[in-house]
């Protein structure tokens, strides 16, 4: 390929000069090709690995120069050859001749490096390469990495490291290449060759170590090995990315999301490191995004556009505070360098000045940013302020709902501040939907009759159930009062709504507790929520309106669980409390069908609901399910699982002594679920609950996390002297239960755990501040980042326990079903999961979320479509040879496939693998015969053979059907909407596939008989010869195999014209003709017996007097009949024989399974699968051949280091390489 000049001083240093002229020299790097170039070459080889030259992926290379100067130019490199020779010999014929024209040796320079210059722009013009996608550094790499490792284009590279790989006790120095899929490692030292290829889907551990001998250490693990690299220029850097990828692979695992490049990240700076990719640039933007969003608790899809050094004026103290600015699509955010000074959100949505103070030297480079509440943030220092203000103007312009938060923000603000009632409406100033309520008393305003008229209650529940009278005041009010007081001066000091201060005075005043009358709003403020509220408004009443009175599985289960949701509490011992439930619920199931309805939801809920109207209660559920407590509520609750991993690695280094005790009795595993699904609120007090979830909602899960450790930290020595299980959750439930919230003015309600627990001593009471105030003063340590940290260790690990139960239960469903042994099953399952994984990266016909929910049961988790069968059946099924693997691969398929949806499960394949390796005799037979009496579905011209055949194809089916069919139907979201018109189409489109679901349902109890298989006419009988003839092309006893097969084809045959005496005259009409074959299988019993009785002697008797006097019908077996014994492979290969006179060039459409009526097949031939069982068994060397059993360990062995490389269409080029995991 032509690449842009470079300078080159030493032209023969390490090179062979090949070929010259007087401007160009084609020259070979010394050591590539045969013979190596002896001690000189394996050395260059090496340092070309170690100082990763292009030389090693470009081993040729054209060099320019001027006849009288010494310095050289690259014009051209190349991987072979061939290519070079190109390159070479156009250079001769087009420019050679043009150059002697020239007179200076600059103006020749000028031209040949214009000329080659503009033949690579036209180049990427032509194919639409972009200029600043790579550097041409890390295009050398990409090539050099799809190279060594053979992989697709398909599978990016992200970025790649100089370090060691430690192959036992000896180090190779080489080149670490990670891509989005897998890590590689390539080593050449003197001659060996160390190559490395690991998916990141098999990643059990990674970590990074640190030893005496190896300072920078990063270890990784899989299934069944260890590998460890280590002497990194930048080990930070590569275990973050490597971190990073493992995540993405996980995430696949997880939910089946697979790896998206992002294309709209700025261009590279031209100072920017020659070796950054565009996709690592994209991880590390994501990476950014996520820990911003993180930080300031915005919606998941906020990106973030940069970041710069600032101060920011804050006029609470009057000081000048040193921090970041964070400018993204929607928010402006600030933090302080110091962690608990100050942090600041501003969203766009409420800018209505952006300015440009006047720089002085006290306050230098100076921005203004007033919002619509009347406030004025001022930083200064800003580095590159015209950029920023024209950045922050852009996103501005892009804003959308400016108007609607206009005319809506007056409401919130004309509120008055001297009515404590007032204070639901006045909180958040920036939140159109929450207008000042008139009074507490206000409880005939239950519901908003909105526009879609869905019935949505307005007010928090609590409102309505305080059992306060007007005379009542006491002490506990009295506290209540104060902290609203002080809480109205925090707003007035620190401003009030999304874009307050938020400083440690603010942490300060929640941890004593947020008064009842403000905590849904505080709730929304904290979490975010707010913010997509604000951004989608009408959204929660419309999904409302779409899920009412529509029904699947998780509004079975939110039926169920309702009248469970804190049924002591009087909100919901009514029909309205329940009904506010059931919407929100439901609204989120149909929102999120990935998460739908888990356990624990409805009580985290139904307390959102007393404290936040429903719209709000909405939001704080996405908040909570979406961003702060990630994968919680799914059906297999990793996110908990994940967090239960890292509260036992917090308590093995916080409190160590228990650790071992706790360990023994499995207790962590048993109460974290319980503590972190609900947040405590199913464990302790309800009013001392709801402390925590105001804490939680400031400072995110690390509260619960300190929480949690301080509750054990209280019972050490309790828990310490426990003997079992029991005892130790008997202790911990008193502890929890004895919890108080002396400050509460709610009527006290009677705690369902406590009712519970049995008449043992009460514990003392725990005051709930002092326990939460114990929790930070202990264990504030943890950080929220050291928590990402080790989520991912446990990530990794939880996943991959997931992926290794379900294996064992697939692997346990069908053991009994099937030779296999367990080993060779997991072996087989591990295969064909990976053919799926591989689909998804590297791209398939089919959309790899339909082939992968991980809420289907085990057996239907993952299945493959037919490119993907195609490969495995290559690789491990016995009868795939040469070139007919495909098309038999695509009957076998079909067959398999029992509910025609396309896609075969683990059993089904399994179902067939194991008939063809250990199958008998009679097994395999009835098998081939199947496969190939199916009609192809895709050309319906003979629809009642094809119910015939079908109707037969059903019967044998596994007992795994009836789950399969179910799963098939089953729709993973609202039957009624979510596919709504999906379904409408598929009830008015006629689908052969739920015919054939209804045939297998009336067909399945009945026994299998030989003769019940459908005849197979002449052109299924052609595609079967054709099989037999490629299944033995490997064999070593194929000759005898091809004369055996002649022989039995050649029986056949006859027997095929003997059955025409019995069928009907030539001159029926198609129409006649069809009704009539649909009547032979009933009435030819009696003929079946008297074919099976005679011997081939007298059929070929009663053959000839079948043959008339014209020419043109010869009969179809007389290709074969005299010298059949003689017969070769290639005498078939071209479907020239077996076929009749007329029809000879039409075989080529047999492939397919049916043959168009215009061929001149004959239609009245056909044989039964009994004649082929009985032709078959007169040959020894066909019954040897099909009752030999198949190994099957060899060819899983051979399929594990075996990968097809590229897209299906691509060349079937495999190569063998030390594949791990």
């Amino acid at each position: 390929m032509w690449v842009n000049p470079e300078e080159v001083l030493l032209a023969s240093a390490l090179w062979m000069t090949e070929r010259a002229n007087p401007y160009f020299i084609l020259q070979k790097r010394k050591g590539h090709g045969d013979g190596g170039g002896g001690l000189a070459g394996l050395l260059v080889g090496t340092l070309d690995v170690v100082l990763d030259s292009s030389a090693r992926v470009a081993p040729y290379r054209i060099l320019y120069q001027t006849p009288d100067s010494l310095v050289y130019w690259t014009i051209a490199h190349g991987s072979s050859r061939k290519e070079i020779t190109e390159n070479w010999e156009w250079l001769e014929q087009n420019l050679l001749q043009t150059l002697s024209i020239f007179e200076n040796e600059n103006d020749i320079t000028t031209f040949v490096k214009g000329k080659i210059q503009g033949i690579i722009a036209e180049y990427n013009k032509s194919h639409d390469i972009r200029e600043d996608d790579d550097t041409d550094k890390f295009k050398e790499a990409i090539a050099k990495f799809h190279k060594l490792f053979v992989m697709p284009e398909e599978e990016k590279l992200v970025n790649y490291y100089s370090c060691s790989y430690w192959k036992g006790k000896v180090p190779r120095q080489g080149w670490l290449y990670l891509s989005i899929n897998h890590l590689c490692f390539y080593s050449y030292l003197l001659g060996k060759e160390a190559k490395l290829v690991i998916r990141w889907a098999d990643v059990t551990q990674l970590e990074k170590n640190a030893t005496l001998l190896l300072p920078d250490m990063v270890r990784v693990s899989t299934r069944c090995s260890e590998h460890v690299f280590s002497v990194f220029l930048n080990i930070n850097e590569t275990f973050k990315l490597m971190e990073q990828l493992a995540n993405i692979a996980m995430r696949q695992l997880l939910d089946n999301k697979g790896f998206e490049q992002d294309r709209s990240l700025p261009k590279l700076k031209k100072k920017s490191p020659k070796k950054v990719s565009a996709l690592k640039r994209d991880l590390d933007a994501r990476a950014k995004s996520e820990r911003y969003r993180a930080l300031f608790r915005l919606p998941k899809d906020e990106k973030l556009d940069g970041h710069t050094d600032c101060t920011l004026w804050t006029p609470f103290n009057k000081m000048h505070i040193l921090g970041q600015m964070f400018v993204s699509t929607n928010y402006i955010c600030f933090t302080s360098k110091e962690e608990t000074a100050c942090s600041l959100i501003i969203p766009l949505r409420e800018v209505t000045i952006v300015e440009k103070a006047d720089s002085c030297n006290v306050l230098p480079s100076p921005l203004s940013i007033s919002t619509k509440n009347k406030m004025t943030f001022l930083f200064a220092n800003l580095k590159d302020r015209d950029f920023l203000v024209q950045r922050i103007s852009d996103f501005l312009q892009q804003t959308t709902s400016k108007i609607y938060f206009e005319r809506e923000i007056t409401g919130s603000l004309s509120s008055s501040d001297d009515e404590v009632s007032s204070q639901q409406g006045s909180v958040l100033s920036c939140s159109p939907q929450r207008s000042a309520l008139s009074s507490e008393g206000d409880s005939d305003r239950q519901f908003n009759l909105n526009d879609s008229r869905v019935p949505t209650a307005t007010q928090a529940l609590m409102t309505m159930y305080r059992r306060r009278s007007p005379e009542e005041f006491n002490p506990k009010l009295a506290k209540e009062f104060l902290k609203e007081q002080a809480w109205k001066n925090h707003f007035t000091e620190y401003g009030q709504g999304v874009c307050m201060y938020r400083t440690e005075k603010t942490k300060e005043l929640v941890l004593q507790g947020i008064p009842e009358n403000m905590r849904g709003e505080l709730w929304l403020l904290f979490s975010g929520a707010i913010n997509e509220m604000a951004t989608h408004p009408g959204y929660y009443e419309d999904l409302v309106e779409k899920s009412m009175g529509k029904y699947n599985l998780a509004t079975e289960e939110i039926e169920r669980d309702l009248h469970r949701s804190l049924p002591e509490h009087p909100a919901f011992q009514n029909e309205m409390g329940i009904a506010a439930l059931r919407r929100v619920l439901t609204a989120y199931a149909f929102r999120n069908p990935n998460i739908g309805y888990c356990q624990a939801m409805n009580i985290v809920t139904s307390v959102l609901l007393l404290y936040a109207k429903e719209e709000e209660a909405f939001w704080l559920l996405v908040a909570l399910c979406e961003r702060m407590l990630p994968d919680y509520y799914n059906t297999r609750v990793v996110g908990a699982l994940v967090d239960q991993g890292v509260f036992e690695e917090l308590a093995h280094v916080y409190v160590p002594q228990l650790y071992d005790c706790m360990q023994a009795l499995s207790v962590i595993s048993t109460i974290s679920l319980s503590w972190f699904l609900t947040l405590f609120l199913s464990v302790m007090p309800f009013e001392s609950a709801v402390v925590v979830v105001d804490c939680f909602f400031y400072e995110g899960i690390k509260v619960i996390f300190q929480l949690a450790l301080s509750v054990l930290d209280a019972n050490i020595h309790q828990l310490l002297s426990c003997k079992d299980d029991g005892e130790a959750m008997t202790i911990l439930g008193r502890y929890l239960d004895s919890v108080t919230n002396k400050d509460s003015t709610l009527p006290p309600i009677p705690h369902l755990h406590s009712l519970l627990t049995d008449n043992g001593e009460p514990h003392p009471e725990v005051d709930i501040f002092k326990l939460v105030r114990s929790s930070y003063e202990k264990f504030g340590s943890i950080r929220a980042d050291v928590i990402e940290q080790m989520r991912f260790k446990q990530r990794l690990r939880v996943i991959q326990a997931i992926e290794d139960t379900t294996k064992r239960n697939v692997v346990r469903t069908i053991v009994t079903e099937t030779p296999f042994s367990i080993d060779e099953l997991e072996e087989l399952y591990t295969l064909f999961k990976a053919e799926h994984l591989t689909s998804c990266y590297w791209g398939s016909t089919s959309n790899p979320m339909s082939r992968h929910d991980p809420s289907l049961p085990y057996l239907e988790q993952y299945r493959i479509d037919l490119e993907q069968f195609k490969v495995l059946f290559a690789l491990l099924f016995p009868w795939a040879c040469g070139t007919h693997t495909d098309d038999l691969a695509l009957r076998v398929f079909r067959l398999l496939d029992h509910n025609a949806d396309a896609l075969i499960n683990f059993r089904e394949f399994i179902c067939g693998l194991s008939v063809m390796c250990h199958g008998d005799l009679t097994e395999k037979l009835k098998f081939l015969y199947k496969i190939h009496v199916l009609p192809d579905l895709s050309l319906l011209e003979e629809p009642d053979s094809a119910c015939e055949a079908m109707q037969y194809f059903f019967e044998d089916i596994t007992p795994e059907t009836s789950s399969g069919t179910a799963a098939s139907e089953k729709d993973d979201g609202f039957v009624g909407v979510t596919f709504r018109s999906e379904k409408v189409k598929k009830m008015q489109t006629p689908d052969y596939r739920m015919y054939l679901r209804l045939w297998n349902q009336e067909t399945k109890a009945k026994l299998e008989n030989m003769k019940d298989l459908p005849k197979l006419n002449q052109s299924q009988f052609i595609e079967l010869c054709k099989t037999l003839y490629n299944m033995f092309s490997e064999d070593p006893s194929e000759q005898e195999l091809y004369h055996a097969t002649a022989t039995v084809t050649s029986l056949l045959l006859e027997m095929g014209e003997v059955g025409k005496l019995f069928c009907s005259p030539a001159h029926k009409t198609d129409e006649e003709d069809e009704d009539e074959r649909i009547a032979v299988p009933s009435r030819s019993k009696q003929e079946r017996h008297q074919l099976e009785d005679s011997s081939p002697k007298d059929t070929a008797t009663s053959c000839a007097m079948l043959l008339s006097d014209d020419d043109t019908s010869v009969s179809s077996y007389s290709v074969l009949s005299a010298g059949s014994h003689e017969l070769q492979c290639e005498d078939i290969a071209e479907d020239t024989v077996l076929i009749r006179s007329g029809a000879a060039a039409a075989g080529h459409h047999g492939r397919r399974g049916g043959l168009p009526h215009s061929v001149s097949i004959d239609k009245d031939w056909a044989i039964t699968f009994e004649q082929f069982l009985a032709s078959v068994l007169t040959e020894q060397a066909l019954v040897q051949y099909f009752e030999k059993p198949v190994e099957i360990a060899a060819r899983i062995t051979n399929a594990k280091n075996v990968r097809k490389v590229g897209h299906q269409h691509m060349s079937l080029s495999d190569y063998e390489i030390s594949l791990s995991g």
